[in-house]
This record gives C-alpha cells, sequence and structure tokens, in this order.
C-alpha cells in the first residue's frame, strides 16, 4: 500500500500518514519518468529510502509531471449531463485530448490566459494513471495496466470551448491545454490503497463553498471499461494519464466563474487534497 510522490529531489513515498516524505534511492526525476523507464510501481515503492524529511518541507510536483497524453472524458456522470443539457447518447465515452504542457502540481498557480480570462472553470476529476504500454486491452484486464490513480481539475476556458470568442472557432482540446490548466496531484495511490476503486467519493470546494460531491461508482463509462476503450484509440504508454471526467457542481452553468484569488481544493478519499490558487 502506497502514495509516492513526484518531488523537487526525486521520487518518495508519504509516510507517517503524509506527514513524512521518504525520497527514494531511484534513477528517475519523477513518477512519470520512472514509468517510462520501465519500473512498475511494485518496485518504484519498495526502493530504498535515501533521506526523510517533513512534508511541509517537500516541495510536490505533479506525479506524472509530462505525460506522453492526457485523454480526458466529456460528459462522464449522469446528472452532469442534466445539467449541462448534453443529449448525446452514452453507449461509448466522449473523449478529447489535453496538451501535457498544461499539468502543474499542488500548491502551484492556476494562471488565467490574456486571451480567455473571465470565463474559466473548475473540473474535479479522478485521475488514472497507467504503468505499462496497453493496447488493444480487453476490459477484464484493463486494471493490470493501471499504476494507480491521483486527483486532476480539468480546468477550461467555456467561452473557447463554446466558440464565444470572436474569431477562434468552438474548440475544447484548445479550451482546456493552456498552461496551468491541468492541475494533478498531490500523489499517486497504487490500486491497494482502496477497498473499492470503483467507489471513492470525490469533492471540490472553492473558496470554501463545497461544489461538487459525487461518488466514483457514478460514472457512466468505469475506469477498466475507459482504459480498454482508449487502448483501442492508440497505444496507452507508461505515465498516460486519464482525467475520468467530472460530476455535477461545474461553474458555468451558475455563472461561478474562478476569480483570481479562488482557492480550488479537490478531495478523493485515499489519495488526498489538491488545493491551487488562481492568479
Amino acid at each position: 500500500m502506497s502514495r509516492l510522490v513526484s518531488t523537487a529531489k526525486g521520487v518518495g513515498r508519504l509516510e507517517d500518514g503524509g506527514e513524512t516524505v521518504a525520497l527514494l534511492d531511484l534513477d528517475a526525476p519523477d513518477i512519470g519518468a520512472a514509468l517510462q523507464a520501465g519500473f512498475d510501481v511494485a518496485a518504484i515503492a519498495a526502493a530504498a529510502v535515501r533521506e526523510r524529511v517533513p512534508a511541509a518541507q517537500a516541495q510536490l510536483l505533479a506525479p506524472v509531471p509530462r505525460p506522453s497524453k492526457i485523454w480526458g472524458i466529456g460528459f462522464a456522470y449522469a446528472e452532469h449531463r442534466s445539467e449541462v443539457g448534453y443529449t448525446g447518447a452514452a453507449e461509448e465515452p466522449v473523449i478529447f485530448l489535453k496538451a501535457p504542457s498544461s499539468v502543474i502540481g499542488t500548491g502551484e498557480r492556476i494562471r488565467f490566459p490574456k486571451v480567455a480570462p473571465n470565463e474559466v472553470d473548475y473540473e474535479g476529476e479522478l485521475g488514472v494513471v497507467i504503468g505499462r504500454r496497453a493496447t488493444d486491452v480487453p476490459e477484464a484486464e484493463a486494471y493490470s495496466f493501471v499504476a494507480g490513480f491521483t486527483i486532476c481539475n480539468d480546468v477550461s476556458a467555456r467561452d473557447v470551448q463554446k466558440g464565444r470568442i470572436p474569431g477562434r472557432a468552438a474548440d475544447v482540446s484548445a479550451a482546456k491545454s493552456f498552461d496551468t490548466f491541468t492541475p494533478m496531484g498531490p500523489c499517486l495511490a497504487t490500486l491497494d490503497e482502496f477497498a473499492d476503486p470503483d467507489d471513492l467519493r470525490l469533492r471540490t470546494w472553492v473558496g470554501g463553498e463545497l461544489r461538487q460531491d459525487a461518488r466514483t461508482s457514478q460514472l457512466i463509462h468505469p475506469v477498466a471499461a475507459l482504459v480498454s476503450y482508449l487502448s483501442r484509440q492508440t497505444t496507452l504508454e507508461p505515465g498516460d494519464v486519464i482525467a475520468t471526467g467530472t460530476p455535477s457542481g461545474v461553474g458555468h452553468k451558475q455563472g461561478k466563474f474562478l476569480r483570481s484569488g479562488d482557492e480550488v481544493r479537490i478531495e478523493i478519499e485515499g489519495i488526498g487534497t489538491l488545493v491551487n490558487t488562481c492568479a
């Protein structure tokens, strides 16, 4: 059972209930690089400890600072589909790609893009990190290709997404790929951290107000189905991330867009809390 972190000083393991980071003797600068180099999570977690530091003194990075790709899932929960008025069929997932350069870690600032600063929105999501190369994977075997879970905030410029910027066509991937638009963290939790990895409570607060409260068991397409489906679209590489979609409670349907100074806090049981402030 492990919660692994990427830090400015290398890969670590959370200990003492998250109060201590055990820095590991591993020839990789972060978890993503270790997975891409062929280490599995068991080998990473079992690496020798070279130093222990208080967690408050460790500079946490995103668990996978530069995945080769980030797949996002749209309209993933039935209540979210209802709140945004989506009427498409649910037989297959709605998918899109996000730029790897949009990733930041917990504690870093979400920056509003100059071209679209006024309708920036949050989306708290369960993130799935791929552990080994996956092509055309059967759903029954999908979890064997998963390294673990993290938390993602699929930040979105809604006016770009909906085509409300003069001279720009509607573009989902562009709306979600601005720099700093994929906060991720605080750790990678291995699957044995969870009694039931398909039923986790997810909550999102903005400025202390609870905006989202759901369970991942409400996903229309469960994690195994998403891994299998996406592995048939393109080969999933170690360290790739799937942002599994957001539940109801997003800001734009309420006119509650993010503003400078807002703190976005997303918590998923067994993983921890991802916290970012808007600038």
